[in-house]
């Protein structure tokens, strides 16, 4: 019996390699898309298509090579390439009140691809990538939140509740990319079928 568990486990090709590959190049556009406007960086906090392309990586990738291209992204921003949102990167990135989001992105795409691994339903990958979305806010908002009370020196007048507001302009625009990023995903889904098998009950 747990031989067959074992065996049942999907295994890595290059293929995925690639899949992760892409995905992390990805979102290493979609952190800088907006770095050419000013006008949409909004309380410190750009608004970037980082999180779209995280949460599609996991609705078509699946969880754990969802998560793996997220977490491809971070490492190479940690190691110094400028693939973080305006342009940055390096070890320095990890005090940044704003690296929160980025570790964000791997456990969204991997909790969007545990929803669709099980239920592969249009409302189902809406749902996902609304949860991923979510995620992405809560964990990167109380992360920037600690990171200014604690160690990056808050504004003035800055509160828990102000750090909400800042995240209040991008939200309708997440909103909407996740039940884009829903949509198409599940197209992609049944003509791309790159997510894991179904495991079938008893």
């Amino acid at each position: 019996m747990q031989q067959a568990t074992v065996s049942s486990r999907p295994r890595w090709h290059a293929l995925d390699l690639v899949h992760c590959a892409l995905f992390a190049t990805l979102m290493m556009i979609g952190a800088n898309i907006t770095s050419f406007a000013p006008i949409f960086v909004v309380g410190g906090v750009p608004i970037t298509l980082q999180t779209f392309f995280a949460v599609l990586a996991g609705l078509i990738l699946g969880s754990r090579k969802g998560a793996a291209a997220c977490t491809v992204y971070m490492l190479v921003g940690l190691a110094g390439a400028p693939v973080f949102a305006r342009f940055g990167g390096g070890i320095s990135s990890l005090v940044s009140p704003n690296f929160g989001f980025i570790v964000s992105f791997i456990i969204a795409a991997w909790a969007a691809g545990k929803i669709v691994e099980r239920y592969r339903t249009v409302p189902a990958f809406i749902f996902a990538a609304l949860i991923a979305t979510a995620i992405n806010y809560l964990f990167g908002t109380n992360w920037m939140y600690a990171a200014y009370m604690l160690w990056a020196g808050a504004p003035d007048g800055f509160s828990y509740g102000m750090a909400w507001l800042w995240m209040m302009p991008p939200l309708p625009k997440d909103i909407a990319l996740a039940v884009l990023a829903g949509l198409f995903a599940h197209r992609m889904n049944r003509l791309l079928k790159l997510l894991p098998a179904q495991q079938k009950k008893g």
